[in-house]
């Protein structure tokens, strides 16, 4: 019996040590430097390792499934693309393409970016798929969110338009009724679109989304500049002065000769001016006028606003701007 186990162990030996001969002769994995690698939807390990060995990464694919059939899990690969390091052995690539550990990238929607120009950055992506319409203005959450190569565009617009809807409705279910001018979300969000485009301090949104909710409380217009902008560029820098003409004009939007809110958002608001809205300044302001820092000046009477924008007029006067 003893000498039937030493026999089987020397067997057991001669197999392992056969199988260890047959892989160090079919090669290892010859990645260099650091490499983006593809794997296509649907792909074997079989197909994946051809793919290695066409580009250099592995010096016999042969060698990589059959580790893989040994040392590997029985896990599938996972489609996309992944990050190679340099000096990375096959079991270590084998694990990585098992996991799902894909290459991710980013795009960044900053707050106050209208539609429109979310729609142009997403275009031109070209690591994206697909064509797109311009998602509804307002419909997008300003964030920064990854995607894969090869993603659709369809797929990362709903993405940003879901993370809109949850915060609007958390942010709705955390509102204090008898603080706030809009009763809906849908007014919520056209209201704090115009909070976004109206100040460029967030120290002021409170402020600002106060005072425009003391303006719909005594049914005064809310005269937000933007909003004469919006039918106009839709939400693009005007790169002008506003024309008499456009202040006068009668649509949806122009809060200078409608009372109420616009008819729709004029652009993304972000999660702050959303939450200014929801839980505004506790301020008896009506009137604002900029300050020549970016902010404004806030005033409760005509009278006061008036002597503000002829402080503003004259400093503008100072820069040679009039």
């Amino acid at each position: 019996m003893r000498r039937l186990g030493l026999a089987l162990v020397l067997v057991l030996a001669l197999v392992a040590g056969g199988a260890w001969l047959a892989l160090s002769q079919l090669g290892e994995a010859t990645i260099e430097e650091d490499t983006a690698f593809i794997i296509p939807s649907g792909a074997s390990v079989s197909a994946v390792a051809d793919r290695l060995e066409a580009e250099g990464l592995v010096s016999s694919a042969d060698g990589f499934v059959l580790r893989a059939k040994l040392f590997g899990s029985p896990d599938p690969v996972q489609a996309g693309e992944f990050r190679l390091s340099a000096g990375m052995s096959q079991s270590e690539m084998l694990a990585r393409f098992q996991s799902g550990d894909v290459i991710r990238r980013f795009v960044t929607v900053p707050e106050g970016m209208p539609s429109i120009m979310v729609w142009e950055r997403l275009m031109a992506q070209d690591l994206l798929t697909g064509e797109i319409d311009v998602p509804a203005e307002g419909s997008i959450l300003p964030d920064t969110y990854s995607f894969e190569r090869g993603q659709s565009r369809a797929e990362l617009v709903e993405r940003m338009q879901a993370a809109m809807d949850r915060y609007l409705a958390e942010a709705w279910s955390e509102r204090d009724e008898d603080d706030i001018a809009v009763d809906t979300m849908r007014e919520a969000l056209i209201l704090a679109s115009v909070v976004e485009k109206e100040t460029g301090k967030p120290s002021e949104r409170r402020m600002v989304a106060g005072l425009y909710s003391n303006r719909l409380e005594q049914g005064m217009m809310l005269q937000a500049d933007p909003t004469i902008i919006y039918p106009i560029t839709q939400g693009k820098p005007l790169g002008r002065r506003i024309r008499r003409s456009e202040i006068d004009a009668v649509n949806d939007y122009n809060t200078y000769t409608r009372v109420g809110l616009p008819g729709g958002p004029i652009t993304n608001p972000g999660r702050e001016s959303i939450a200014a809205v929801l839980d505004p300044a506790d301020t008896s302001a009506l009137y604002m006028v900029a300050d020549g820092t970016g902010g404004h000046v806030f005033a409760d009477t005509l009278e006061e606003h008036n002597a503000n924008v002829a402080e503003w007029y004259a400093l503008r006067r100072e820069r040679g701007e009039m």
